[in-house]
C-alpha cells in the first residue's frame, strides 16, 4: 500500500473514530419518517390515533367528503382538495419541510396529521443509541435534546387550528384544553423506564 493510501485509510478512521465519539451530527433539516415507523413500537398509541381525525385529516380535502362543513366554511365540497398547498400543510406531516410530505404518489405515508407533527420529525431521534428497538431503555430527556417533542403545547396546534383556516371562525373557535386528550391518542405506560 502506498504512502498516500495509508494516510487516506488512517484519515478515514480518524474521522469515523470522532464521529462515533460526538454521536450522530443532526442535519439541520431533520427528517419526517412516517407514523408506521412509530407503529412498530408503539402499537397501541398508532391504533389510538389511527381512529383520530389528525389521523384522517387528508381525506378531508377530497372531494364530497363533509360536504356540508366545506360548503358553511365556503369552500366548493365538490373541489379536490388533495394538491392545493394551503391546505396540504395542517392536513399532512411535513409539508414544506425536507423529508415532509410531497404528494400521494412520492409520501403516502406522510398523509394526515402524524406522530411526527406532535413530537417532532422521527429522523432526530430515531437512531441506534436513541429510541430503537436496539436501545429500549432510552432516556427521555435524550430524545428531547436531539429534537423530540413530548409535551404538546397549545402553539402547535394554533399552527393550524388558527383564523387562516377556513373551519375556524365566530361559530367554532379552538379549544386547546378540551382537545388536547381527544385530539390525539390514548396515553399508556411504557413498558421500560424512561
Amino acid at each position: 500500500m502506498t504512502r498516500r493510501k495509508v494516510l487516506h485509510v488512517v484519515f478515514g478512521l480518524a474521522v469515523l473514530a470522532a464521529s462515533a465519539a460526538l454521536g450522530p451530527v443532526w442535519a439541520e433539516d431533520h427528517s419526517y419518517v412516517g407514523s408506521k415507523k412509530c407503529k412498530m413500537c408503539h402499537l397501541k398509541e398508532w391504533k389510538s390515533w389511527s381512529e383520530t381525525t389528525m389521523a384522517k385529516a387528508f381525506e378531508v380535502l377530497e372531494p364530497g367528503v363533509r360536504a356540508d362543513e366545506k360548503q358553511a366554511a365556503g369552500l366548493d365540497p365538490q373541489t379536490d382538495y388533495t394538491t392545493d398547498e394551503t391546505c396540504l400543510a395542517c392536513h399532512t406531516t411535513g409539508f414544506g419541510s425536507p423529508g415532509g410530505f410531497v404528494d400521494l404518489a412520492t409520501t403516502p405515508d406522510l398523509v394526515g396529521v402524524g406522530c411526527e407533527m406532535c413530537h417532532g420529525p422521527g429522523g432526530t431521534y430515531l437512531d441506534d443509541q436513541y429510541m430503537s428497538l436496539k436501545n429500549k431503555e432510552y432516556k427521555k430527556a435524550d430524545l428531547v435534546a436531539v429534537g423530540m417533542v413530548s409535551e404538546i403545547s397549545e402553539k402547535q396546534c394554533a399552527g393550524c387550528h388558527n383564523t387562516e383556516s377556513p373551519f375556524v371562525g365566530d361559530d367554532h373557535v379552538f379549544d386547546f384544553e378540551a382537545n388536547k386528550q381527544s385530539g390525539t391518542h390514548e396515553k399508556f405506560a411504557m413498558k421500560y423506564a424512561h
